[in-house]
């Protein structure tokens, strides 16, 4: 590639990205189909026609935002999968994880909740993707783990997606604990009773896998 194809490209990616940013500010207060394809342009200062060298319409604006908000995430989640197989260890650093993410990027969180039942079926469709890439990445993690002997793939889906879906749920409350607590609001809800609730949630959950195979508990699974 050559200097100035070199340079052009930078400055394609610099454009692109100042789409998604403002983009993500503008829907701090709208969701992504009241958006308007002008008023994403006039806040990066680009024209109209510009646009369309980055994104063929809002919907891949919005799915691109969804790979941003969520996709830098798998990383983290496999990491945190690896690095041990204490049950209680792992309850607290995932609730620590999400807490610190919601902290981190409040706006990317906003839109992703606002988004997962929006009006834009192709943004919907890459959430659900995301929240599916975890649940099989969780699945894989508990698979490897020797307290999952007996299980079934379907089994270890099910409760995968139960920790995913926790994720979701928990990220949700710890967003709105957080912009409550910016715009002043005394009745805020305390973060560590929210941090608290998730981990004993999850240890329930933790509990019910320990007994999941004794059918002489609940019965023969269906």
């Amino acid at each position: 590639m050559s200097h100035t194809a070199g340079i052009r490209q930078t400055q394609k990616l610099k454009t692109r990205q100042a789409l998604l940013d403002a983009a993500l500010q503008l829907l701090e207060h709208q969701s992504l189909s009241s958006l308007g394809l002008r008023e994403v342009t006039r806040a990066v200062g680009v024209a109209p026609a510009a646009f369309y060298r980055h994104f063929t319409d809002l919907a891949e604006l919005g799915v691109a935002l969804v790979e941003e908000a969520l996709g830098s995430l798998h990383g983290l989640v496999a990491e945190l999968l690896a690095e041990t197989g204490d049950a209680e260890v792992r309850i607290t650093r995932t609730v620590d994880l999400i807490a610190r993410h919601v902290r981190a990027q409040p706006a990317h969180f906003r839109f992703i909740a606002r988004e997962r039942h929006g009006g834009s079926g192709r943004v919907r469709a890459a959430i659900a993707t995301q929240l599916d890439a975890f649940t099989d990445e969780v699945a894989r993690a508990f698979a490897a783990e020797p307290g999952s002997q007996g299980w079934t793939d379907a089994d270890l889906h099910m409760l995968a997606g139960l920790y995913v879906e926790h994720m979701v749920l928990t990220a949700s409350a710890f967003l709105s604990a957080y912009e409550a607590e910016t715009s002043g609001d005394p009745g805020a809800a305390d973060e560590r009773e929210i941090a608290r609730t998730a981990r004993n949630r999850l240890r329930i959950v933790t509990l019910g896998r320990r007994h999941w195979l004794e059918d002489d508990v609940f019965g023969v699974h269906d």
